[in-house]
């Protein structure tokens, strides 16, 4: 089956980041990150809705009563039916960091990674947030953290610091939250691009956002490059399947990072749909 790409109806984002299937709900989320704007449709774009929140957003996830949320400071439940925003719990972070790209793995933690927003490097790092509402670092010295996906089976973590350009896995110890010694996986650099944004499929292959190569990348656990598919946007951000099935890849894309990327083609900042991919994703975990 040939795959078919298209372009969501959804709304631009300058800053588009984390999609997020809710498969309870049959709705695709994302964010607008600087603008702190938190975004949700049906599976074409349609029937959207959207609420503004008062800081950045670095990344979503689901939550049994609804959704987390990695603003800037911390970590915050959002409740869709209001939309009211309740903080769990701010970690320690560095002087100029933010926290960024979070998943949450299959047995109900969230990780998210922050990044630099000033010019020391390797500030950022890497947090657990557990079910009681306690955040640990657990990794350091990033700049920007990125990439933060878990295997199907749950044992391996996936992440990347995009300035360095290389994905990592860590093995994951589900029953603590505690991770492994790091071991480099690819050097998207060789790709044309650092890493954005991954998720994995029901195979347990790594599909990352190549962001300066215009490009989605599927990468055997092994990190052997098996696909490169060009998408139509420049500047693509984070991938995550959803859809009838889990067959659709949905991609968000950059307009203005409000740093160093900023397009000028008319349709960027919207959502990618990749259909016919053969392969369909996993449910995402629920922070608990």
């Amino acid at each position: 089956m040939p795959v078919e790409i298209d372009l969501l109806d959804a709304g631009v984002a300058g800053l588009g980041e984390s999609p997020l299937w809710d498969h309870r709900s049959a709705r695709l989320w994302w964010v607008d990150s600087a603008a702190g704007r938190l975004c949700s449709s049906d599976a074409e774009g349609r029937e959207q809705a959207e609420w503004t929140l008062d800081q950045p957003i670095g990344s979503i996830g689901l939550a049994a009563d609804g959704l987390i949320v990695a603003l800037a400071d911390g970590f915050y439940r959002f409740h869709f039916e209001t939309g009211d925003v309740d903080p769990i719990v701010r970690p320690a972070m560095a002087a100029e960091t933010r926290l960024n790209d979070g998943k949450a793995d299959r047995t109900g933690r969230f990780l998210a990674a922050s990044m630099r927003t000033g010019d020391a490097a390797g500030t950022g790092a890497l947090f657990r947030l557990d079910a009681d509402g306690t955040a640990e670092q657990i990794e350091r010295g990033i700049g920007i953290g990125n990439a933060l996906c878990f295997s199907p089976d749950g044992d391996t973590l996936y992440f990347a610091d995009s300035l360095d350009g290389m994905l990592r896995r860590y093995d994951y110890d589900q029953a603590s939250g505690r991770i492994g010694p790091r071991h480099d996986l690819v050097d998207c650099r060789d790709h044309g691009s650092g890493a954005d944004g991954a998720t994995v499929d029901a195979e347990g292959r790594i599909w990352v956002a190549l962001v300066l190569a215009q490009a989605v990348g599927c990468y055997a656990p092994d990190g052997t490059l098996l696909r490169s598919i060009p998408v139509p946007l420049p500047y693509p951000s984070c991938p995550a399947f959803g859809g009838p099935n889990l067959e659709t890849l949905y991609l968000t894309s950059i307009a203005n990072s409000g740093h160093r990327l900023v397009a000028d083609h008319p349709d960027a900042g919207r959502i990618t749909a990749i259909r016919g991919l053969g392969v369909p994703g996993i449910a995402e975990g629920i922070y608990r």
